[in-house]
């Protein structure tokens, strides 16, 4: 397998673009530290949302159906441009973007949650979903590594930090906070052990189809097949010498495998599964399971009544 991880064009980092986000966040970072002192040790007004999965098996497209149901917050576009601090540039974006600050239409072509596209997990739209990477590896004692066991985690992790930011976003947008959280899909008892309400929901998708994705996406990461796509795990040292092919099958297995030992330590109220397949085909029953394990009022669902289920096998 090659080690490589040079990327297309099309996908590569604007460098400018991150000198002056750095710059941007180290600014605001003296505030933010102000606005997360209101935050510590404060209850979770409303559940935080974990989306867990292997790569390429629904995650984006489930955000982007939680973000057009308008009932949750979420890490958009806009808002992971602050990710060094969220709090105010969630007050930000409300300021940019939501209805009720409005002033004759002034910035009415900020409001764009975009559709249900994506490129290897990027959206287009200020208010489309974000993955939001670089706000969860703040509070790593290591933010380049990929793997860890939850008891470095408990010694080393900012618990207080990652709390009070979350407590603080809860509280801007006043709803559920829903996010990706495929950075921790190994770590899944630590994270229920830090969050007072939150919700797991698995995303697991048909296994050959889930690999042709990730081998499709590798291609237009890197323009091969060989390379490895997305985060470390602990197994990729067995995947060393196999084909492309099964690697990304025993990525998806390893993967999934890693994340139903978490869901099994969960309690039932703090846990959702979620065929990807069965959601294209018949989102409404997962809105309804949703609203009742989130604690929302019931509601009359108005989102897509199905997705188109995208099914190719490795060749």
């Amino acid at each position: 397998m090659t080690s490589a991880r040079t990327r297309t064009s099309h996908f590569s980092r604007n460098a400018a673009l991150e000198t002056l986000l750095q710059d941007i966040n180290n600014r605001l970072g003296v505030a933010e530290q102000q606005a997360m002192t209101e935050h510590f040790g404060q209850g979770m007004r409303h559940p935080l949302i974990f989306v867990m999965g292997p790569l390429r098996s629904g995650t984006t497209l489930f955000m982007q159906w939680l973000a057009q149901s308008g009932l949750f917050g979420y890490p958009s576009n806009l808002l992971s441009r602050f990710y060094g601090a969220p709090i105010i540039g969630a007050k930000i974006q409300l300021l940019l973007t939501d209805p009720r600050f409005n002033f004759r239409d002034e910035l009415n072509d900020l409001v764009n949650n975009g559709d249900f596209n994506s490129n290897n997990g990027k959206t287009k739209g200020s208010l489309s979903p974000h993955e939001f990477w670089y706000f969860w590896r703040r509070f790593l004692a290591d933010p380049e590594r990929d793997i860890w066991s939850d008891d470095e985690l408990r010694d080393t992790f900012d618990t207080v930090a990652l709390q009070s930011e979350i407590n603080g976003l809860i509280d801007v947008f006043d709803r559920p906070f829903a996010a990706k959280g495929m950075l921790f899909n190994y770590n899944i008892p630590f994270l229920d052990s830090i969050f007072e309400k939150a919700l797991f929901i698995q995303l697991k998708r048909d296994t050959a189809s889930n690999a042709a994705s990730i081998l499709e996406a590798r291609q237009r990461q890197f323009g091969n097949t060989e390379t490895w796509y997305s985060f470390d795990i602990p197994e990729r040292v067995l995947l060393e010498s196999a084909s492309p092919e099964q690697q990304a099958i025993g990525q998806v297995e390893y993967i999934n495998a890693a994340i139903e030992r978490g869901m099994a330590k969960l309690s039932p109220e703090r846990k959702m599964h979620v065929s990807y397949e069965d959601f294209c085909r018949h989102p409404q029953p997962y809105f309804a399971e949703l609203l009742m394990k989130t604690g929302l009022p019931a509601k009359e669902y108005r989102g897509p009544t199905q997705f188109e289920i995208s099914r190719k096998l490795p060749r």
